[in-house]
């Protein structure tokens, strides 16, 4: 979970543990997620990349910006400093929607302020960044290059995020979950050119301790309503009025007895 790009599935540590329930394995990988996260932690600086992604499967009608039955995430990305390959580190996070105020609340709580904000030419973008930060806007339209060459580092780091999701989890993981799943990959990618792999797992436990505990109630707080079970049916069919039935006449089924008693065979 701390070290491996695919992280590691419910599914897959109740095999290999021999957890008896799913949901357990579940509560467990959960709980470590909850302690990913460490309070005060610095934010971005330099020159940070700023873009929305959809996540959820395809979906009918509009896509893109808007689209219905998906979930905005935000996506922030240092950019390398000049004459270095690469990316930094990278803030992820769900918002309502690409509002001016949405995105104002993101990249206040992740970007430093007097950091080089890279956009594209979103309208909304200048309102949210406000004063405090230097504003790069790109029009993609009038590069005349890709989505993906304007802005490299926000569309990679979604793409590995998707290909994670729909390859480790295959796309099963809910809208009220999925903000513990961005911090989760956050963790290790930003830790991804670690060189000691036994120094992040002991870090992760080491958060764990001090985190406050959390109950699975608390985990499941928010589920998902279920489907109201239909009506029963009614009318002279809905019900059975008995399950006997009349004899059929078969005689071949028919053998004598003891002083010529008939017995049935059936």
């Amino acid at each position: 979970m701390t070290t491996q790009k695919q992280g590691a599935s419910a599914l897959g540590l109740q095999r290999v543990l021999g957890i008896g329930s799913y949901q357990t394995a579940w509560s467990i990988l959960h709980r470590l997620r909850t302690a990913m996260v460490v309070s005060g932690r610095q934010a971005l600086r330099g020159e940070v990349e700023v873009d929305e992604t959809h996540i959820g499967g395809p979906r009918k009608g509009k896509r893109g910006r808007g689209a219905e039955g998906k979930t905005l995430v935000a996506v922030a990305v240092e950019r390398a400093p000049e004459g270095k390959r690469g990316f930094g580190r990278t803030r992820l996070g769900v918002i309502a929607d690409a509002s001016a105020d949405s995105l104002r609340k993101f990249i206040v709580a992740n970007v430093e302020p007097g950091a080089t904000v890279v956009t594209d030419a979103l309208s909304s973008y200048p309102n949210a960044l406000g004063t405090e930060y230097e504003h790069l806007a790109i029009s993609v339209v009038q590069s005349g290059g890709e989505a993906h060459e304007v802005l490299p580092a926000v569309h990679r780091v979604a793409s590995l995020l998707k290909r994670w999701l729909e390859g480790t989890h295959h796309g099963g993981v809910a809208p009220d979950h999925l903000p513990a799943y961005l911090d989760e990959f956050s963790f290790r990618f930003n830790r991804r050119r670690s060189r000691q792999p036994g120094l992040l797992f002991f870090r992760l436990l080491e958060q764990a301790v001090t985190t406050p505990s959390i109950t699975y109630r608390e985990m499941v707080a928010v589920p998902t309503p279920k489907e109201t079970a239909p009506d029963a049916p009614t009318g002279p069919r809905s019900r059975t009025r008995t399950l006997a039935s009349p004899s059929l006449d078969r005689p071949w089924r028919i053998r004598p007895g003891p002083q010529g008693v008939l017995h049935s065979d059936g």
